[in-house]
């Protein structure tokens, strides 16, 4: 059984259906802790406009306001991690360092070019993290 599930978000859709994923495999004593990385590339833009750092993390709790829906709604144990640096590997030293049980992630389906010239977060988290990894497409 997963007692630490580390759901990684971005606030688009393929975080909703990797959060509906989430709670399938959670169990009433586990943690689903939802991990959300603000992207230092950018974060400069979101920085200066905002108009305080309140106004700020209320915009980035209002971008994963739909995934915490589908966790409350099932009334499984979850908490929000905002995270700063480049997703990819920031998701990896945090999963890493606090030795989560499995890390479920959305893919957004990049085809093979796209994925060469771009990489995918999920793939980058899959190949560098220590325990099992659920992509859900």
């Amino acid at each position: 059984m997963y007692k630490h599930i580390l759901l990684a978000v971005d606030g688009s859709e393929n975080s909703v259906r990797a959060a509906k994923e989430a709670v399938k495999i959670a169990t009433e004593e586990s943690l689903i802790e939802m991990v959300y990385v603000a992207d230092f590339e950018k974060a400069k833009t979101e920085v200066l406009q905002a108009a305080s750092s309140e106004s700020l993390l209320l915009e980035r709790k209002r971008k994963v306001a739909p995934i915490e829906e589908v966790l409350k709604e099932t009334g499984k144990n979850y908490k929000l991690t905002i995270l700063h640096g480049t997703p990819g590997p920031e998701i990896v030293k945090y999963a890493n360092e606090k030795q989560v049980d499995v890390v479920v992630i959305g893919s957004r389906g990049l085809n093979g070019l796209q994925e060469m010239v771009l990489g995918s977060v999920s793939h980058k988290v899959m190949k560098r993290v220590q325990c099992p990894a659920l992509i859900v497409k």
